[in-house]
């Protein structure tokens, strides 16, 4: 189980765990099985990191205040380095299970992708991990002398996109995770449903 995944993402630290392809699946949902074997996890010197199992209530109240539309839809179980969080929802199937989406907090806006959390990881970001991660801007940043993120930091976005902020290096910054979500998540409320160019 995510054979494909751990080949082409390499721990930070807090391996995985040893006996993930000896769990029975049917005791445990999807998201519990990821979580019991990937924990605290970073990947890829902070590109993609899984959130603690500890943390589960904390990161999903992050995300629903921002997009209460989803409460009692989503479990999360990753963000990467511009603090984007992923996590299933139980509103939307996929291959029979529960699909992922995506909340990225410089656009504001929350994106189905169409995979449930195995294919998402041994697939999906395989495949589309420029798209979903942002790969090759992860390595500009590191490039200009910019600092991989600790476990709980992210590389945010000085102005948001959605307020007409530029999508590129110079408008990076280091950010405090819980301080950003919450910015970002009291802006997004703001504007939610406002017309382009009006005044916050």
């Amino acid at each position: 189980m995510y054979e494909i995944f751990l080949s082409s993402f390499e721990p930070d630290f807090v391996g995985p765990c040893k006996d993930n392809t000896a769990r029975d699946p049917t005791d445990k949902s999807d998201h519990e099985v990821f979580l019991s074997c990937f924990s605290g996890t970073s990947f890829n010197g902070g590109l993609y990191r899984i959130i603690n199992e500890n943390d589960l209530d904390l990161w999903n109240n992050r995300v629903l205040f921002a997009f209460p539309q989803f409460e009692k839809r989503i479990l999360c179980f990753a963000y990467d380095w511009l603090g984007s969080v992923f996590a299933t929802d139980s509103g939307r199937l996929v291959n029979g299970n529960h699909g992922v989406l995506m909340f990225e907090p410089g656009t504001g806006k929350a994106l189905n992708i169409p995979s449930d959390i195995q294919s998402f990881h041994d697939e999906g970001l395989i495949e589309f991990g420029e798209a979903a991660l942002g790969i090759s801007f992860f390595k500009g940043w590191l490039a200009s002398g910019g600092m991989p993120p600790r476990f709980d930091q992210c590389i945010g976005y000085k102005k948001p996109l959605f307020l007409g902020g530029e999508d590129d290096i110079e408008n990076l910054e280091v950010s405090d995770l819980d301080v950003y979500w919450h910015l970002m998540g009291q802006l997004i409320r703001k504007t939610r449903g406002l017309t382009e160019g009006t005044n916050i």
